[in-house]
């Protein structure tokens, strides 16, 4: 049996179906993300794997044991496995380090390492109202971390937060695995929390289980174009520049839509192009180590990134992809 094994998970609610049929398994120190819109069912997965919530059907087991939901057990919950809400509470105006002391229950002196990892050293000594939202974010992380948790799983651990916590608390959770030997399971609206970090992503959509697979899988191999939205921009081509680009790239042309990330285009000055789709720069914005053209080509406008700067609007270039960057849907 896999470490925590989540078969055939379904939930109504009022004759709703907030999850169906949820299925999958997660390996010790593997990195699992789940990806989804809001009311996707992300939130309320993680909670029937913490046993907070109770299934209408499947079951999970971690461990080896079956995880029980509220309506089994008179507290809620399971040895071993840890949830961190994006709604979490702290008591008001106490001492940090009293706080964490009533929580403490690992042997002495180890608390002190997991302070470390988390950064909050510094911290001990403020009360809970004197702390910004990130500090009381890691707070209570640490105050979880204190149960010695096999399994973390952490809700919308980066909401809200502004960029520099953002990063510490990244950091933080690379070295929760690193360092203290724990297992994450995350979710986050923010692709860029989930596709550096995790080693799989799996994708809710209206409470199912639609990809699963690596990273690089699912940004780049999407299974429709509500998994591509969800971790960043594409272009939907079809008609003439979809089977153009298929024919330069040798690629057989197929009646579904074709999707390039805006960064698996090629864009060129017409005059200094080898070969490439004559169209015209329509656009351009800037982002510091990357700019946004949009270019009218064959009757269709498309978004290009490009590292180099000095494209103009009205300018004639060449637009061609990247081998093997462009996927029917």
């Amino acid at each position: 049996m896999s470490w925590l094994s989540v078969s055939e998970i379904s939930l109504q609610e009022r004759e709703n179906t907030v999850l169906e049929n949820i299925s999958f398994s997660q390996r010790q120190f593997q990195k699992l993300a789940i990806a989804g819109e809001t009311g996707a069912g992300k939130s309320t997965l993680l909670q029937i794997i913490a046993g907070l919530n109770q299934p209408t059907a499947g079951t999970v087991h971690f461990e080896g044991r079956r995880v029980k939901g509220p309506h089994e057990v008179l507290i809620p919950g399971h040895a071993g496995i840890a949830y961190l809400s994006q709604h979490f509470e702290l008591p008001p105006s106490l001492r940090v380090e009293q706080v964490l002391r009533y929580a403490d229950k690992l042997p002495a002196g180890a608390a002190d390492e997991l302070y470390a990892v988390c950064r909050i050293e510094h911290l001990l000594e403020r009360r809970t109202n004197q702390l910004s939202g990130g500090e009381r974010q890691r707070i209570a992380l640490a105050k979880l971390l204190l149960s010695a948790p096999r399994l973390l799983l952490l809700d919308e651990p980066y909401s809200n937060l502004d960029r520099v916590h953002r990063q510490v608390l990244k950091q933080v959770i690379h070295d929760l695995g690193d360092k203290l030997g724990i297992t994450c399971l995350l979710i986050s609206h923010d692709p860029a929390d989930t596709l550096s970090w995790a080693d799989e992503i799996l994708v809710l959509k209206n409470g199912r289980l639609v990809q699963q697979g690596s990273p690089a899988q699912v940004y780049g191999r999407p299974v429709d174009e509500y998994t591509a939205g969800l971790f960043g921009d594409y272009n939907r081509l079809s008609g003439k520049l979809a089977t153009a680009l298929a024919a330069a790239a040798g690629t057989p042309r197929k009646r579904r839509p074709l999707l390039v990330r805006p960064e698996n285009f090629r864009l060129a000055a017409a005059e200094a192009a080898a070969d490439g789709l004559a169209g015209t720069a329509r656009a351009v914005r800037f982002f510091g180590s990357y700019s946004e053209v949009d270019v009218r080509v064959l009757g269709t406008e498309v978004t290009v990134k490009t590292a180099e700067a000095g494209y103009q609007v009205g300018q004639t270039v060449a637009v061609s992809v990247v081998p093997g960057a462009m996927w029917y849907l």
